[in-house]
């Protein structure tokens, strides 16, 4: 790790003998006439309102997600402080030197490469959004590394472990109890999101196509199918969800009737899992992990569960062959004769 810093750290510095201090402007440099030599086709942005506007497009266009948004803005927030730090405030004055220096700021303050990678990721969107605008000219990015992080390999349930869910003895026999064990075997048998499932509502149960509408990430929607003995878990559950009065119609709601958060979605999660398995996290995001480890397992179409996943690329599918071929490697050592003998033969 030490020496993928150092590496990364030295790539950022300029090529000289000793590095030198960003420089400082104190305006626009000119040219002959007077006339500006760099972007002269536009006039003065302030870094704030070029953040702003850039902050608002993916809000509102691409429809990336609050947290997305908040944590991009929460980055471009200290850039554009380091911006006003060095008289810079002109967005189409930034260049590759000044995004270095800020980059290695946080290096010094011994921000890790997944964090570094964060911030670069956030500026390299921003500049390729004011590029397309017409607020700067050329790219600023081009010229700045982005540090490579290995993705560690999705953590799943072991099957035996999942199986405890089916265990009607293992739940109470409230509706708490019925609610939950519902809401558990949802996560496995579909692969959705916390998110999307706080987001379902009765009417997104098709009990005659045997099936579930989903609506994902930036709004996109899709269809999951169901297996007939989640459907009848389903109708047994909304038969005593019709017994609480003025019920919201969200599909899982509290035994008040009002829906479930994002947060008690995660406690339920973790109040059963973390009793039925001894994985190395637990959360609802390991029943999607799940979903589409043991079906790679279990010989299914890597780009039905790209789509089934509602993911826009094969790529972030892909992960989970890494997974599959940990797992066969693990039953290899375990199971196959030859490699329990350690002396050879």
């Amino acid at each position: 790790f030490f020496l993928t810093s150092l590496s990364f750290l030295l790539n950022l510095l300029p090529s000289c003998s000793s590095p030198l201090p960003p420089p400082r402007r104190e305006g626009r440099g000119s040219g002959a006439g007077g006339q500006t030599e760099k972007n002269c086709y536009i006039c003065s942005v302030n870094p704030r309102e070029a953040i702003e506007d850039y902050l608002q497009y993916i809000r509102d266009v691409r429809r990336l997600s609050a947290r997305t948004v908040e944590s991009y803005g929460n980055v471009l927030d200290l850039f554009a402080d380091f911006l006003e730090t060095n008289h810079i405030d002109d967005i189409a004055e930034v260049t590759p030197q000044d995004v270095r220096y800020w980059s290695v700021q946080f290096m010094d303050a011994g921000a890790s490469p997944t964090s570094l990678k964060l911030y670069l990721s956030a500026l390299r969107s921003l500049f390729r959004y004011l590029r397309g605008n017409g607020t700067v000219q050329h790219d600023v990015m081009a010229k700045v590394p982005i540090p490579r992080v290995p993705k560690p390999l999705p953590v799943a349930f072991r099957q035996k472990e999942v199986e405890k869910i089916y265990d009607e003895s293992l739940f109470p026999e409230s509706f708490e109890g019925v609610r939950d064990r519902l809401l558990l075997q949802m996560l496995y048998e579909t692969g959705m999101r916390r998110s999307e499932l706080c987001g379902l509502t009765e009417t997104a149960v098709d009990a005659g196509a045997r099936q579930i509408k989903v609506t994902g990430k930036r709004d996109k929607e899709r269809y999951i199918p169901v297996e007939p003995e989640l459907l009848h878990n389903i109708s047994a559950y909304l038969a005593l969800k019709e017994q609480i009065g003025d019920a919201s119609a969200a599909l899982f709601v509290t035994k008040e009737g009002r829906p479930l958060s994002a947060a008690q979605v995660y406690a339920i999660v973790r109040k059963y899992m973390a009793l039925f398995s001894n994985a190395e996290r637990v959360s609802p995001h390991v029943f999607r992990h799940s979903f589409a480890t043991h079906m790679l397992n279990d010989g299914a179409d890597i780009n039905a569960i790209k789509e089934l996943l509602g993911h826009a690329n094969l790529r972030a599918t892909e992960i989970y062959t890494h997974v599959t071929r940990e797992h066969l490697k693990d039953s290899y050592q375990h199971a196959h004769p030859r490699a329990n003998n350690k002396k050879g033969g």
